[in-house]
């Protein structure tokens, strides 16, 4: 990033001024004259010493924050007959989508009592075996199973933990008939995909370089691409790729089934384009693979994986945003030889496929999945043609959350799904016969509240069409458009009749994530104690392909924006909620939507819940992995984005005098994503400019430690929930 000055316009930096008319209430935080020139914008920082979490004044400063936290979380009507009902909920575990090995499946469950999904192995012949179980390697459940990858034979498993929430993936490999290691821990391995060769002799894999072998506060980038050999140490790994390379780039591995090719996809951060090269080693050599350009300096997503029948397919959103399937032979892999096997469809997003073509079959036949407005299909194809030969029916109204093969062929798939109401499952699809049966069910059983599910569309400003679902309980989400699962259809009741509920809105808009429906026992118990909660599929995520995700990054972030307070206008204008009673909830990416909802339109949210947030978007890029989201956001180094940025900073849009919704901010020390800097400084921002007296609207922080940005335990899960769906309670005036 650019030099930034510091301006002798409006101050310096180092001294300090306090505000006599800060609400008592609040712990005091001094604020410094700190303004700089950034090219053509003076920006003002006035809690930047905020950002150092070991200083003492910061420290002194969280404890009573703490405090605070404490003394109204404990006041706050309901929390324990949520948690109790979250943690029911929650019993019914989950199921996961099987990895075929041959004979043998790798599979993750969570029993209801569990607090991490467990991985399993089965073969005929012995039953279910316990591999992996994160609470039996550490029983505080701090420690968390990042990925694994079994080898190509099912004899040894590559898999990644990590501690306190650091994501700091550690790679060990498990002998899968003893359950022992038999390698590792080998560091520096966070997001590592892992690619074995036959024989589970070696693999390729990603690892950052060495700290002392990188700049100073780039310690998180500058990953390579290796080849290692069992047994060896790893710092013998031959290097493979990445020399040269950007040094934000992740990494995508992947070696075909009979061993001879070799993929390699890169990306800039989060970029949503990729290079991507493809590697006969046989011919080359394991050590040394000739990789011939896909797709290089292509404003596209490609990735491709070469079948057992020869052909290389291509799944890519290349002249295409919603995506398509292309083939082509890997001699020739290039753009000009591509030919469409599933084209595109002008409304629904291709999100995977799955090929079975077991000898058994009268035809090979393919899976596709697709995302038709957030909901998803599945449809069935001719192999050879791409010919579409029909559907695989799903439960109801829900998402494919996983879609698996046989390697070697076959004439099975295995479908993970799961719905507002449907705890994560899986199906088996028989392509003999066309036949779709339940292969495991979620093991804990529940009564699942009585909600149905429907979606509705609005308009944003600029008169772009969004859509938005809307969780209720019973009658009240019945008989309108849309109707999802759950409902008997019939005559419900429509906006004039309809009784204003507390309801709580969510978000997300960006980097290309989609909100679909999945079984949220927070959902369930808010929508149970008579709550409404609605879930907008704003600009900015995949929902409609990938022109939506672009429509809402970069110099146009504003419209994801414009299309959550369309969707909270929405809500009044059809009567399922009142300003009163209606809380924002956001976290990450969406914490810094709830950050600029409650900047922009104060006066259209009663409460808001901001969840590891984004919140200064002028120093995002110095802390956590934020240089590598500079392709959604920009970056303020460049005199034209820096504009962009300003434009709707959260943390630069904190106005004294203005009466902002109540607002809890979560944070975990151990993300090492989004820094809890953010919440920090705007925690304090808002608790020095907010005229709402304390009382009826407060501004608190909410920390905790051994967990970061991702999975946690879910004991921990539970309490954060309860926790933050008591605070939107009592400020939207849910009755608990």
């Amino acid at each position: 990033m650019a030099e930034i000055g510091v301006s002798a316009i409006g101050g310096h930096i180092g001294g300090h001024r306090v505000r006599t008319m800060t609400d008592p209430s609040y712990p005091q935080a001094r604020r410094e004259d700190i303004t700089e020139q950034i090219h053509a914008h003076l920006v003002s920082d006035p809690y930047r010493w905020l950002e150092n979490p070991d200083s003492e004044e910061t420290r002194q400063w969280l404890a009573a924050q703490d405090a605070l936290y404490a003394a109204q979380a404990a006041a706050a009507p309901g929390r324990q007959t949520l948690a109790s009902r979250i943690g029911e909920l929650l019993g019914a575990g989950e199921a996961g989508v099987p990895a075929w090995r041959g004979s043998r499946r790798f599979f993750t469950r969570r029993d209801g009592g569990q607090e991490h999904a467990v991985l399993y192995t089965a073969a005929p012949g012995e039953g279910e075996r316990v591999l992996i179980d994160p609470m039996v390697i550490d029983a505080s459940g701090t420690t968390t199973l990042d990925a694994w990858q079994p080898d190509k034979e099912g004899r040894l498993l590559a898999y990644q933990l990590s501690q306190g929430g650091s994501e700091e993936s550690e790679l060990r490999v498990l002998n899968v008939a003893t359950g022992e290691d038999v390698e590792g821990p080998i560091d520096r391995c966070r997001y590592t995909t892992v690619a074995w060769l036959p024989g589970g002799k070696s693999f390729y894999y990603t690892r950052r370089l060495a700290p002392d072998a990188v700049a100073a506060g780039e310690e998180q980038f500058h990953r390579r691409v290796y080849l290692h050999r069992v047994g060896s140490p790893a710092d013998s790994d031959v290097l493979v790729f990445g020399e040269g390379k950007d040094k934000t780039n992740y990494y995508m591995l992947s070696v075909s089934d009979d061993g001879r090719w070799l993929t390699v996809a890169a990306a800039a951060g989060t970029a949503p384009r990729n290079d991507l090269w493809l590697a006969d080693i046989t011919g080359s050599g394991e050590s040394a693979p000739e990789l011939t350009a896909v797709q290089e300096g292509t404003d596209a997503q490609t990735y491709c994986q070469v079948g057992n029948d020869g052909r290389l397919y291509i799944f890519t959103d290349r002249d295409s945003p919603r995506g398509r399937l292309v083939v082509t032979d890997p001699a020739q892999p290039g753009y000009a030889d591509w030919r469409d096997l599933i084209g595109a469809d002008p409304e629904a997003v291709l999100t995977g496929y799955a090929i079975l073509d077991g000898a058994e079959l009268d035809r090979p036949v393919l899976l596709a999945t697709w995302m038709r407005h957030a909901i998803s299909e599945v449809s069935v194809h001719d192999l050879a043609t791409g010919a579409r030969l029909g559907a695989v029916p799903l439960p109801g109204l829900g998402t494919v959350t996983g879609l698996s093969d046989r390697p070697e062929g076959g004439h099975e798939a295995w479908i993970g799904y799961t719905d507002h109401r449907t705890p994560p499952m899986v199906l088996r699809y028989d392509a003999r016969d066309s036949s779709v049966h339940t292969w495991e069910r979620a093991p804990g059983s529940v009564a699942v509240p009585d909600v149905v599910a429907r979606q509705v569309s609005y308009e944003s400003a600029d008169g772009t069409t969004v859509r938005m679902l809307i969780i209720a309980a019973g009658e009240e989400g019945a008989g309108e458009e849309g109707a999802g699962e759950g409902s008997a259809g019939g005559s419900g009741a429509g906006p004039a009749a309809r009784s204003p509920r507390p309801a709580i809105l969510y978000g997300y808009g960006g980097f290309g994530i989609s909100m679909t429906p999945a079984y949220s026992a927070a959902i369930l118990a808010w929508t149970q104690a008579g709550g409404v909660y609605a879930i907008a599929g704003l600009r900015g995520g995949c929902e409609e392909g990938e022109d939506w995700h672009r429509a809402g990054m970069r110099d146009r972030k504003q419209r994801v924006f414009d299309d959550f307070h369309a969707a909270a206008e929405k809500l009044l204008a059809d009567g399922w909620t009142s300003r009163a009673q209606l809380a924002i909830s956001g976290g990450s990416n969406g914490g810094l939507l709830v950050g600029a909802a409650i900047t922009q339109r104060p006066d259209l949210y009663a409460a808001a819940v901001c969840s590891a947030p984004l919140l200064d978007m002028i120093r995002y890029e110095r802390f956590g992995l934020g240089q590598t989201w500079n392709d959604e956001y920009g970056t303020a180094a460049d005199p034209a984005e820096i504009g962009w940025l300003l434009s709707y900073s959260p943390y630069h849009h904190v106005s004294e005098g203005t009466a902002y919704p109540a607002v809890l901010f979560t944070v975990f020390d151990g993300d090492s994503r989004v820094d809890p800097l953010h919440a920090r400084k705007m925690c304090a921002a808002l608790q020095h400019a907010t005229s709402a007296p304390f009382a009826q609207r407060p501004i608190l922080l909410r920390r905790e430690s051994d967990v970061g940005h991702g999975a946690r335990a879910v004991s921990r899960s539970v309490s954060l929930s309860a926790e933050t769906l008591a605070f939107a309670g009592l400020h939207a005036g849910l009755r608990l």
